[in-house]
């Protein structure tokens, strides 16, 4: 199946815009998480308490909100868990003192308020400081494994001149979610870590297919020049990276309106990662590895004037 047949379109030659456009959303990206000290991080890696509690009749958010509030709580962040109609909700406060005492509190608060909203506790987990520390630091190493990992490996597979090109631009696509993240006030969670780690994922698979192809061109169009080459690849399998790009958007469409208040940034995340994924793996990663080449033939040819001139 293919969206479109025998395309023609000049990718390279735009990658100065591509470029800008880049250049120019990192930036504001790097700005706001400045100026925000970074994501906003969730208990899970600050610390706090979390409940699963269950009610029996029919109650709205505003009602336990309400009761929080009489203790303090007012800001807690309260969630459906599944359907609205199923009564279930997630409570996630912040690091106040001791997790038990905590759901104590939150306990004792809903059941003085709503007397008439029976409800039975799920589950209770909290999170010390300390170990929300440690996640912190094992969320930025994991990405960073994650790309040194992919560098060594594309180098072997192809040349070190296209691993530099894929690592930077996942890199460019992880840097571009986490600051849309930042500047629409999203909280960071183990699940959304989860999500930037499948974004490293995707977004190096997609670009590895368009190298695979201009690999197999660089045996098979050996007159061509390297960037006739790569616009050649990128247009024979555009197809195949808009219908993948396409077909996964509408599952995280699906999961973000259908899947509940717990997984909404979950899948937001990852239908961000994947719109500029898809764009990196047409316009950024092959454009880098034609620009480093063009600069290494262009130094190597002012050694050979040089080498002339001398002789």
């Amino acid at each position: 199946m293919e969206f479109f047949r025998a395309t023609h379109i000049d990718f390279i030659g735009a990658r100065k815009f591509a470029y800008a456009f880049s250049i120019t959303t990192l930036l504001i990206s790097i700005i706001f998480l400045i100026i925000n000290g970074g994501p906003k991080l969730g208990i899970d890696f600050t610390g706090g308490t979390s409940m699963q509690i269950k009610f029996q009749n029919n109650i709205e958010i505003g009602q336990i909100r309400n009761a929080l509030g009489n203790i303090g709580l007012g800001e807690a962040e309260i969630k459906h868990i599944g359907e609205a109609s199923e009564n279930a909700f997630l409570i996630r406060v912040g690091q106040l003192g001791e997790g038990l005492e905590v759901a104590q509190r939150i306990q004792d608060a809903v059941t003085k308020v709503l007397p008439s909203h029976p409800y039975e506790v799920w589950s209770v987990t909290e999170i010390g400081p300390k170990i929300g520390g440690e996640l912190r630091r094992a969320a930025v190493m994991s990405i960073i494994v994650a790309l040194i990992g992919l560098l060594i490996y594309i180098s072997w597979r192809f040349e070190f001149k296209f691993a530099v090109g894929a690592v930077i631009a996942t890199f460019h696509d992880v840097l571009f979610t986490l600051g849309v993240f930042t500047i629409l006030g999203m909280e960071m969670s183990l699940t959304v870590l989860a999500a930037f780690l499948t974004i490293v994922g995707y977004s190096i698979n997609d670009t590895i297919v368009v190298y695979d192809r201009i690999r197999e061109n660089l045996k098979i169009l050996r007159r061509e020049n390297l960037a006739n080459i790569m616009n050649i690849s990128v247009n024979q399998t555009i197809s195949r990276t808009l219908l993948t790009g396409v077909s996964t958007l509408v599952v995280l469409l699906v999961l973000f309106f259908l899947g509940g208040e717990v997984i909404h940034n979950f899948s937001f995340t990852l239908f961000i990662g994947t719109v500029i994924g898809t764009y990196s793996s047409i316009y950024v990663a092959s454009a880098l590895v034609l620009d480093w080449h063009l600069r290494t033939e262009a130094k190597k040819g002012h050694k050979a004037v040089l080498r002339a001139a001398q002789g």
